[in-house]
């Protein structure tokens, strides 16, 4: 059974950063992608950033590429989001997920984590 547990979200002036952690269990992750979506109120769930465990090979959305950094260690089997220059707009639930065909839809996810709630204040 796959667990993802996320931890880090908070409340966060614009520009300021955080850094989400998501800690990975009940698999051996090596052929699998994890990645992080977000979700804001009256939004659909949108992609965020993942990395294939294996090889590090990480993928970006265009409105977090140059200012989140998705990452992984592996020994602890997990996942990291740090999120630099945050923008109001950035406010979401942020949710951790794992799969293992590494597209950017949410039906390439079959595990998901309960989300943390990042509120990025104007």
């Amino acid at each position: 059974q796959v667990q993802l547990v996320e931890s880090g979200g908070g409340l966060v002036q614009a520009g300021g950063s955080l850094r989400l952690s998501c800690a990975a269990s009940g698999r051996t992750f090596n052929t699998y992608t994890l990645g992080w979506f977000r979700q804001a109120p009256g939004k659909e769930r949108e992609f965020v950033a993942s990395i294939r465990w294996s090889a590090g090979l990480t993928t970006y959305a265009d409105s977090v590429r140059g200012r989140f950094t998705i990452s992984r260690y592996n020994a602890g089997n997990t996942v990291y989001l740090q999120m630099n220059s945050l923008k109001p707009e950035d406010t979401a639930v942020y949710y951790c997920t794992a799969g293992r065909s590494g597209g950017t839809s949410r039906s390439d996810y079959p595990y998901w984590g309960q989300g943390t709630q990042v509120t990025v204040s104007s």
